[in-house]
């Protein structure tokens, strides 16, 4: 369970961000014999998607939910390394991190990628797109800021991002990239602890995912999911027994 004053604040850090929270020990999909229902099967090393009590993602409900404390957070302008991994748009950045602390525990900044569809739900309600950024702190576990797009003008950030229209296995360097469009300015969250939403689906991860949704519009949705070449979101797991702390 998370703490109820959960407090993260984004830091400057020196190390330089290259690795991701994807695995490829086995091909898996999200469609056909190899997609989600499927994935405990695939290899022992990923058992734990069809075993795992805490398992990811979730939908949120209020009425389960206990109060927590509003984070801060923010990201420098900074290169990015895009890739289409084959699974979805990444970016990781290049040079000089950030870095997050939740509850004295820092992690450094990765990566972040989308999921098309949202793969969190609120109310059982999926928003058209979901960014993870994902953060990792030196025992290996992980922290993830989740923001979920809805409807609206066009996100600058998420222009730059999918200009090039990578196909699977290409990578193009973007310079100066402010992805502070990517994340709603009101930071209220929902708070928990979960999983990876891809094999081996580990249980080691501290959720945020931020309430308000960021605008994207039509033509960016579309383009992202041409890029990722269809629908990539896990469903919705149970929630168990876990408490869900939330900004109220």
């Amino acid at each position: 369970m998370l703490n109820k004053h959960l407090f993260l604040s984004l830091l400057m850090a020196v190390s330089t961000a290259t690795v991701s929270a994807e695995t490829h020990h086995a091909h898996w999909s999200y469609t056909g014999e190899n997609d989600a229902a499927h994935w405990g099967d695939l290899s022992e090393d990923f058992a734990v998607c069809k075993t795992g009590k805490q398992q990811s993602p979730v939908d949120f409900s209020t009425t389960k939910a206990v109060k927590g404390k509003q984070l801060a957070y923010h990201y420098n302008v900074a290169d990015y390394k895009v890739e289409n991994n084959g699974h979805t748009l990444q970016a990781t950045p290049q040079g000089k991190a950030q870095t997050i602390v939740i509850n004295g525990k820092t992690y450094t900044f990765k990566q972040f990628h989308f999921h098309t569809p949202s793969e969190h739900t609120f109310k059982g309600r999926h928003f058209p797109m979901e960014a993870h950024f994902v953060h990792q702190a030196e025992d290996g576990t992980l922290a993830v800021i989740g923001s979920v797009f809805k409807p609206g003008k066009n996100n600058p950030a998420l222009s730059a991002l999918t200009a090039k229209k990578l196909k699977a296995g290409e990578s193009v360097t973007l310079k100066n990239l402010n992805i502070q469009a990517l994340l709603p300015k009101d930071s209220k969250s929902f708070q928990l602890k979960g999983s990876l939403t891809t094999p081996p689906c580990s249980e080691n991860v501290t959720w945020v995912v931020l309430k308000t949704p960021v605008q994207a519009d039509a033509a960016q949705f579309k383009a992202m999911r041409d890029i990722i070449g269809g629908e990539n979101n896990r469903p919705v797991q149970p929630l168990n027994d876990r408490e869900v702390n939330e900004d109220k």
